[in-house]
């Protein structure tokens, strides 16, 4: 008995200091995650309203044609790096390439899937969603953003271990999920605290250790590897031949249909180095993420299948890092998980605001037991 409420002594002393700590922060970083719950949908909301209206037409341009007109665009601008091509999401959508400047600032240029021409110059990190995601994920302050941010979530974590241990519940069920709404509001905001934070426990810790492993990812990702005792993937790179020039990419797309005929081709790397593979991102009728989950890397100069990434044929560990974005950005259960998933980065916010006032309660008891205590007695 004396051990468990030990226990729970320390599990309470964590739950609270570790709120005050990190309670502003973390709110922070869960509206920008509510925000970025539906970040697809915005981005291509924001990206229609860029290019304006395409009328779909008879035939699309070949992707060989996109890394042409691309090419001459930035061949008298050697500050960028030529990174992917994206394929219309629709036929009303246009081609997307992908570019890097000297400071690693991603730059977008938008091109008619119909006549082939730039319609967009576009400085990517400056858009509304890159900049929320910048937010969430480093608060724009760069590697030692990151950091904190992966510090916060970690810490997170360790609240809502702690709250279960701590919610009033297990002793008697109905307690824990009940708000006395008529009764003090000190006992009100207590209410609301373990009723919305039992509610949204295991979300918040899933987000919170999701996002600690990305941000670290460094150091926990091997640390995945080792403990389900998957080897560690190799670099997969093509064979330069002599006299060879790379294939057209139309070729390669042909290749990459024959390994995944029924997906959709999402996206396409563009080789920087001669010793590159080239990766073809691909979306399966089973995945719901809007970027995918499997690909192909083919040799840019033979066209050989050097690696297939098949969501349903993965490794335990590479099975684990697919479940990190079901488990952070709320997809696992199609649209309503995602709907619940944006209150669920508004519950921080709540559980701050509610612990601090419970904190505030409890200073000012404490004083007014003080002020008693050392009182002359008349």
């Amino acid at each position: 008995m004396m051990k468990s409420r030990k226990f729970r002594d320390i599990a309470f002393m964590l739950h609270r200091y570790i709120g005050l700590a990190v309670g502003l922060l973390t709110a922070f970083v869960g509206l920008t995650g509510s925000f970025l719950v539906f970040k697809p949908e915005i981005e291509q909301l924001l990206i229609s309203q860029r290019v304006g209206r395409i009328v779909p037409q008879e035939q699309m341009v070949s992707i060989d044609t996109i890394l042409e007109t691309v090419k001459y665009a930035i061949a008298n601008r050697p500050n960028l790096t030529f990174y992917s091509i994206r394929l219309p999401a629709t036929v009303s959508s246009p081609y997307q390439a992908d570019l890097f400047d000297a400071n690693n600032q991603l730059i977008r240029l938008f091109i008619h899937p119909y006549t082939g021409e730039i319609i967009n110059w576009n400085q990517a990190d400056s858009s509304l969603e890159r900049v929320i995601l910048y937010l969430h994920y480093n608060l724009m302050l760069g590697k030692n953003g990151q950091i904190l941010v992966g510090i916060t979530g970690l810490l997170l974590f360790i609240l809502c271990i702690t709250g279960l241990i701590l919610w009033p519940g297990w002793r008697k069920l109905i307690t824990g999920f009940k708000i006395k709404w008529n009764a003090h509001p000190k006992r009100v905001n207590f209410d609301i605290h373990k009723v919305t934070g039992i509610v949204t426990a295991i979300f918040l810790a899933c987000t919170a250790f999701t996002g600690f492993c990305w941000n670290f990812s460094d150091w926990t990702y091997p640390v995945i590897y080792a403990a389900t005792f998957t080897p560690q993937p190799e670099e997969v790179t093509s064979k330069p031949l002599d006299n060879q020039q790379p294939l057209k990419l139309s070729q390669i797309l042909k290749n990459s249909h024959q390994v995944f005929p029924n997906a959709t081709t999402f996206s396409v790397t563009i080789p920087s180095k001669p010793e590159d593979a080239i990766y073809i991102s691909k979306r399966q009728n089973h995945e719901h993420l809007f970027y995918g989950e499997s690909g192909v890397y083919i040799d840019q100069y033979s066209g050989e299948v050097l690696q297939v990434v098949d969501s349903l044929k993965l490794s335990l560990a590479d099975r684990i890092f697919s479940t990190f974005h079901y488990l952070h950005y709320g997809t696992f259960w199609g649209l309503g998980s995602r709907i619940f998933y944006i209150f669920v980065g508004l519950i921080p916010t709540i559980l701050f605001v509610t612990s601090f006032v419970m904190y505030k309660y409890r200073k000012n008891k404490t004083k007014s037991q003080n002020a008693i205590t050392k009182s002359p007695i008349v």
